[in-house]
């Protein structure tokens, strides 16, 4: 499993997601601050991060930057993405529930990796929910995508 991990600062925290998503089997791709060839400004990695989620090259996305508003606002510009700005395992667990969230990002300002690896648990555990109301909320967001498509 490919997840696209991207940061505008290489840290302690970037570091541990790495290690924790390789001890979890998962395959991270490397973006932004973590690939010394790539641009690593906040857009661009939010941007790269999305776009390797959305064409379906990477699973799901990690995206870290100071607050970690910056990076989700770009990932969400990304036609596809919903992506999740969470401080806490049970905040990324109903990300991924109930908004079928495909894009985690996290705050390098407030996140330790301790937090970070149980939020990991929680976004890997979680599955998105099945229920017709849940999911006709999800379908509803997906169809947001197609009317930006027409109006743009």
């Amino acid at each position: 499993m490919r997840i696209a991990l991207g940061s505008d600062l290489s840290c302690e925290l970037t570091d541990a997601l790495a290690r924790q998503l390789r001890e979890r089997g998962a395959e991270p791709v490397l973006f932004g601050a973590l690939d010394p060839k790539a641009d690593d400004s906040w857009p661009s990695v939010g941007r790269a991060v999305g776009e390797a989620v959305a064409c379906g090259d990477c699973v799901q996305g990690i995206l870290c930057c100071w607050t970690g508003t910056g990076v989700s606002i770009a990932a969400n510009k990304v036609r596809g993405d919903r992506a999740a700005l969470c401080n806490d395992a049970e905040t990324a667990r109903g990300a991924r529930r109930w908004n079928d969230a495909n894009v985690l990002a996290l705050s390098i300002r407030s996140v330790t990796p301790a937090i970070a690896g149980e939020m990991l648990d929680a976004w890997f555990a979680a599955a998105p929910a099945d229920d017709a109301a849940e999911r006709a909320m999800i379908d509803s967001l997906k169809a947001m995508d197609a009317d930006v498509t027409r109006r743009g």
